[in-house]
């Protein structure tokens, strides 16, 4: 059985980190700072890894904490990786009552790496959303922003083999 949960270290540049700080210094002192101070490092990382939030936290005087709790808390952020190809499949109410668990199970088994984990190679991430508002739709599917709705577990597999 494949490895369904690949953890990735923290592979941060220097450069990155630079950019980070230069941006911290610049805007900390703004009242409501620290959610364009966190979008910024999202956008910088792709992510906010736990080393790049202690740096956002000891930057700003913010304790960790809270920084991980508005991490967790909106949907804009991640704290994984994301891959080349991003899977996510909705499990709001409509999508879930209509078998989007059983469509989520089965991309996992496609790619060997569970729902908030990317695979090996890092081509492809899998994540379970929230309602994506297209309850219409149920169940929905995402790949790299194109939707797939009314889609069946039996309908995965071909549609991601076109991404392979």
């Amino acid at each position: 059985m494949p490895n369904t949960k690949t953890l990735v270290s923290f592979r941060g540049t220097p450069e990155q980190e630079a950019e980070l700080r230069k941006f911290i210094e610049q805007t900390k002192d703004e009242p409501g700072s620290t959610m364009p101070i966190m979008q910024k490092a999202q956008e910088i990382y792709g992510y906010l890894p736990e080393e790049v939030q202690i740096i956002i936290a000891e930057a700003t005087g913010v304790p960790l904490t809270e920084i991980y709790g508005i991490a967790t808390f909106y949907a804009q952020f991640s704290l994984n990786p994301k891959g080349e190809i991003q899977v996510s499949v909705c499990l709001g109410t409509a999508c879930y009552v209509k078998g989007s668990g059983d469509v989520l199970e089965r991309v996992v088994k496609k790619l060997g790496c569970e729902a908030g984990s990317i695979t090996a190679d890092g081509r492809f991430s899998v994540d379970a959303t929230r309602c994506v508002g297209a309850c219409g739709l149920a169940p929905v599917m995402i790949v790299n922003g194109e939707v797939y709705g009314r889609i069946k577990p039996d309908e995965v597999d071909a549609i991601l083999e076109k991404y392979m």
